[in-house]
């Protein structure tokens, strides 16, 4: 029987099992030793930028936006084509999240389409980059340097990439990464958030834990509403071993996307994703189907991708149609081409584990998919 292949698997070897075991034969399986060993290789990784770690990318993306003072009528702009958990943090912390569009192929927005978004009510910017292709950040910087802006990156997916030759986190303001199982390297569930401004560690560190500070003398003080998100040093052993091996990680990925842009060039009705550059990290390989030209569904097109057992996901549905969205004034039709991504893309399987085989067998697998449709 051929086997299946799922569209994200994370790599854990033996070595990385022993050390796993090794923390929890510790009796220290909370926050501890190797969390402080974690943030010290990321700190290192990311050129001596202070980083902290969280229990998700969702809660670095809080205390971000809780650091850069967004609050009750203010406004952060953030892209229509992302995770809702981008926008849904503004909104948890009583802002508005101002979405605008992207590039149909890169996916990313950029400094015109916010510069149009900004009011005198926006307090920060919240670039993504989609999976793994860095945003082009200089013209973004120099518009928040402008106005006086926060930015806030939401690097989930680039874990690894480079933007004009220094790493993602190695610069720039506030910036987030997610270490969940499908991303780059994974400490089951987690995330890092990197800092420009050393001097907001201490309050960072607060926020990721009920907003207490400690007192001489073993009492301590809340100092503000805060909820709960250190990482345990099970999860910080995991991310040990896999930052060690990101590198080899993320140069598998891209051997296996440019295999992809290889076979797929040309197939009707398919658009595939910006190749970017030697610093796309390659989270994702999302093409977009044309499923009305092709006279199918993306519902018709996944099942016939799973009866030849290929495993496919969807990255992402634009915000603007979910509902919590649209309480929010926005509609249909707002953010075009976000919604065309939203409605036409398929994410293919990309994991160290895949084999060039398989990535063939995939390839084989759409462009049956697609004569079979029309």
């Amino acid at each position: 029987m051929t086997a299946y292949i799922p569209f994200a698997r994370p790599e854990i070897d033996e070595d990385t099992i022993a050390a796993v075991s090794e923390v929890l034969r510790s009796g220290w399986i909370t926050s501890g030793p190797q969390v402080q060993r974690f943030e010290s290789e990321l700190a290192a990784y990311f050129g001596g930028r202070p980083v902290r770690v969280f229990t998700h990318a969702t809660a670095a993306l809080e205390v971000a936006v809780r650091l850069a003072s967004v609050g009750p009528g203010d406004e952060v702009i953030v892209p229509a084509m992302t995770f809702a958990a981008s926008a849904n943090v503004v909104a948890l912390a009583g802002g508005r999240p101002v979405l605008v569009d992207v590039d149909l192929d890169s996916r990313n927005t950029d400094a015109a389409r916010i510069e149009a978004a900004i009011t005198p009510r926006t307090r920060a910017i919240m670039p993504v980059h989609f999976a793994g292709l860095p945003v082009d950040l200089e013209p973004v910087y120099a518009l928040a340097a402008r106005r006086g802006l926060r930015v806030i990156e939401d690097a989930a997916h680039a874990m690894g990439a480079a933007y004009r030759g220094r790493r993602i986190g190695a610069q720039g303001d506030l910036v987030a990464f997610s270490f969940h199982p499908n991303k780059n390297m994974t400490t089951i569930e987690g995330g890092a958030l990197s800092f420009r401004d050393p001097g907001e560690l201490e309050r960072a560190e607060r926020l990721r834990f009920h907003g207490i500070r400690k007192l001489p003398g073993g009492g301590m003080d809340v100092l503000e509403h805060a909820g709960k998100s250190n990482l345990s040093d099970v999860s910080a052993a995991i991310g040990i071993a896999q930052l060690a091996r990101l590198e080899r990680f993320n140069a598998r990925r891209g051997a296996l996307a440019r295999r992809y842009l290889e076979k797929l060039g040309g197939v009707s009705g398919l658009r595939l994703p910006a190749a970017g550059h030697a610093g796309h990290a390659w989270h994702l390989f999302a093409p977009l189907v044309d499923f009305d030209a092709l006279n199918t569904t993306r519902e018709r097109f996944i099942q016939a991708m799973h009866a030849r057992g290929i495993g496919v996901g969807v990255h992402y549905q634009a915000l603007n149609l979910f509902e919590a969205f649209r309480r929010l004034g926005y509609r249909a039709g707002d953010f075009p081409n976000a919604e065309t991504i939203g409605a036409r893309t398929v994410t293919l399987p990309l994991h160290t584990q895949l084999r060039d085989e398989d990535v063939e067998r995939v390839c084989e697998a759409v462009k049956a998919s697609v004569r079979q449709a029309k």
